[in-house]
């Protein structure tokens, strides 16, 4: 279905065709008609399916260009907060409405004339509690909510938050909660809170038919060589992200890789938002190909060109997978899932096969360099040749410690943030 066959306006479908977008996903296909009726909607997706515009469209099209917030959208990182707002801001290009975002970690003055001015505010929810309380904002002209990736929010805490932020907004509103999965704290929150919602769902799992899943079996002192083998010569036109599950193991492979001339960026909670904020606009932008990453800093990140996931160790649920590889494969481009597994992954690797949704194929291990990973003080190994190196140009750009993001965004049909 084509986005001309919805009854939007002519502004928003010029400012789609500026951005490539002519098709819309299946998500979209069955939320945008009930949402420009007034329905409350209850979304259930695949990664990478395309919710922001499901619920972005009809809310654009329904407000009005009165420098008063009307819209609420409530995430639960940073990153994803930045990025649904630039979707919602390109969405609305050729109209004169704003979208505005509000989160920890940066100044508070331009989020408080957001508050005032902005129709459209993307927010994570203890910044802006902070605000309520502060008497900056009391949401009383706030008449479509959306709730984004609710099971992360409850992963993180943030229910409770949740709960007095509604308690704020008028009853008589329209209400979207989006979430890949729905534990019963989420089951309570939409019969608490949306008023006779309409449900839209498709298929949770990641489409087979564009990626491809390997593990390799390996002992975590030959990770790195493997890895490196992969990178330098096995794999081409790598864009990856390399998934780890803590900060510290971010930092470690970060400064390993870029000691073999690797050129890498590091994402974790720890960082600044500004130096998060750079690593996601480096790989936007092509000074990195890739990105060293925790679940959540990574939690929805839409970036086009992401080829490839490394999974360097094993996530503990069904649900943190999907959410990783699905940085990759998205509407419609193929990529490729790569697994690390060792003695210490074995239980979670085993529990995520036993839920039998997964074609995840052995790979033979490949004759690599055994490479020793270097923990805690790191050796500074001297200034190396980059020339020949496809992934060591520009590494002059980077801190010892963290930054960047790569690769040019490629335009789409489809609407996929």
């Amino acid at each position: 279905m084509y986005f001309n066959e919805f009854n939007l306006s002519s502004k928003i479908l010029n400012s789609l065709k500026r951005i490539g977008f002519e098709e819309a996903t299946l998500i979209q296909e069955r939320t945008i008609p009930e949402a420009l009726k007034g329905k409350d909607i209850i979304g259930q997706s695949q990664t990478g399916s395309g919710k922001t515009a499901a619920f972005g469209l009809p809310i654009i099209h329904k407000i009005s260009q009165n420098k008063v917030p009307q819209v609420l959208i409530l995430t639960p990182t940073r990153e994803l907060c930045e990025q649904v707002s630039e979707a919602m801001q390109n969405y609305a290009y050729y109209t004169k409405l704003s979208s505005r975002t509000v989160y920890g970690g940066v100044s508070y003055n331009p989020q408080i004339r957001a508050l005032k001015n902005a129709e459209i505010i993307v927010a994570t929810p203890g910044r802006l509690l902070d605000h309520i309380r502060q008497g900056n904002t009391n949401l009383r002209t706030i008449e479509y909510l959306v709730i984004d990736e609710a099971d992360k929010m409850f992963e993180m805490g943030f229910i409770d938050d949740i709960k007095k932020i509604i308690s704020y907004i008028t009853k008589n509103r329209q209400t979207f909660l989006f979430s890949a999965t729905f534990p019963p704290e989420i089951q309570k929150l939409t019969l608490r809170y949306l008023n006779d919602p309409i449900t839209v769902e498709t298929d949770p799992q990641v489409d087979s038919r564009y990626l491809k899943q390997t593990y390799y079996r390996v002992g975590n002192d030959s990770k790195l060589g493997l890895l490196l083998h992969l990178l330098k010569e096995k794999l081409e036109d790598v864009n990856a992200i390399i998934f780890c599950s803590t900060r510290k193991e971010v930092d470690f492979l970060t400064q390993n890789l870029r000691t073999y001339d690797v050129k890498v960026a590091p994402l974790h909670g720890g960082f600044s938002q500004h130096k998060r904020q750079s690593s996601i606009n480096a790989l936007h932008e092509g000074k990195t190909k890739i990105l060293v990453a925790t679940d959540v800093a990574a939690r929805g990140l839409d970036i086009r060109t992401v080829n490839y996931i490394f999974n360097w160790d094993i996530p503990p649920t069904r649900d943190e997978y999907i959410h990783r590889i699905g940085r990759t494969a998205r509407a419609g481009d193929r990529g490729h899932a790569i697994s690390f597994v060792s003695m210490q992954d074995k239980e979670n690797f085993t529990n995520i096969l036993g839920y039998g949704y997964f074609n995840i194929k052995l790979e033979q291990n490949p004759s690599f360099k055994k490479t020793h990973m270097v923990r805690g003080n790191f050796p500074q190994r001297g200034n190396r040749s980059s020339r020949g190196n496809k992934f060591a140009r520009g590494n002059k750009g980077f801190s010892e410690r963290k930054n960047y993001k790569g690769r040019r965004e490629r335009k789409s049909r489809y609407a996929v943030y």
